[in-house]
Parts: C-alpha cells; sequence; structure tokens
C-alpha cells in the first residue's frame, strides 16, 4: 500500500509541472434529448496536445472529464439521472467563419451513468460507451461555442441497448 501511495505522489509530482503550464478548459453545455430529457453537462479539459499527422495534417488532441445531470418528466413526476465521462477527442480546423476558426470534434469515451433506467428506457448497464461529434466555432484564443451530437450506448454489450441521443449548445472557457 505504501509503495503504491508513493509510487503515486512521485508521479503527481512529475505531471504537475506540465499540467500546471498546461492550456486548461472548462465547459458548460445545455443537453436537449431526443426522448425529452434536459440535461446540463459540465466538463474540464486538464491536458491538450497539438498533433501533425501526414494524414490529417494539424489536428488536436484533448481529453475530457465530464459529469452530467438528466431530466425527464413532469416536474411533479419526474426522473433525475447523473453520468460521469473521461473521453479523447479530436478536432481539426476545417474552414474559417467571419475570421472565426471552425473545427470539426469527434471522439468516443468511457462513461459511467448512476441508474439503468433512463428516460424510461432501460439502458442495460450503468457503464456506456460516450459518442460525439460537433461543430466547434473559436471566438478568440480563450472561448469558443460548439454544438455537438452525442450519443450514449452500451455498444451491444447487453441486449438492451436503445442509446440516449442528444444535441448540446456548449460554452467553453480556457485558462
Amino acid at each position: 500500500m505504501f509503495k503504491t501511495t508513493f509510487k503515486l505522489t512521485v508521479l503527481a509530482l512529475l505531471l504537475l509541472p506540465n499540467l500546471v503550464q498546461a492550456k486548461q478548459t472548462i465547459s458548460v453545455d445545455y443537453m436537449n434529448g431526443f426522448d425529452d430529457i434536459d440535461g446540463i453537462r459540465f466538463a474540464y479539459r486538464p491536458i491538450e496536445h497539438n498533433l501533425s499527422t501526414g494524414w490529417f495534417g494539424d489536428i488536436k488532441l484533448y481529453w475530457e472529464l465530464s459529469a452530467y445531470h438528466w431530466e425527464y418528466g413532469e416536474e411533479n413526476n419526474h426522473s433525475t439521472s447523473y453520468a460521469l465521462s473521461i473521453t479523447p477527442i479530436f478536432m481539426k480546423q476545417i474552414s474559417t467563419v467571419y475570421d472565426y476558426p471552425l473545427f470539426v470534434e469527434a471522439g468516443i469515451g468511457a462513461s459511467f451513468i448512476n441508474d439503468e433506467k433512463v428516460a424510461g428506457k432501460d439502458i442495460g448497464s450503468n457503464y456506456q460507451f460516450e459518442d460525439r461529434l460537433g461543430l466547434v466555432l473559436e471566438l478568440d484564443e480563450n472561448q469558443h461555442v460548439a454544438l455537438r451530437y452525442m450519443h450514449f450506448s452500451n455498444g451491444g454489450f447487453n441486449s438492451n441497448n436503445p442509446g440516449l441521443d442528444f444535441m448540446n449548445l456548449s460554452y467553453a472557457y480556457s485558462f
């Protein structure tokens, strides 16, 4: 136990200077589900990498940790669900709109949803894949807005796999 704790502490101390100097981002999304689910999403991006590839050119890779709160149903008879996710996301500039860079983003991550029944659906498992595809407009070096489609599914690991689909409107700030 002590050796594991010591190793993790040393690793954290070695990585801390890089994380403190790295550009970090926080974001908030309004989520509208295809099954009349409304939600809010908070996300944190501790790490972002710029990659040069032969095939896709310059792309960004970032890791995002996110927390979700969903509500479904009438005010006096509704259900609430919560989720946590970790997702690697690739982002590529595709155009410019009135001098603002426009990016496409895509990612597949892992999620944990606190309840196997969401919006009256048996989603088959607490463990889900989080898929996303979005358009991101960079307003300046520190702010961007995004419109994204998100899908949660257990990937067929369970016979109950109706999936959950959302459209998100997001605002993000980097510091």
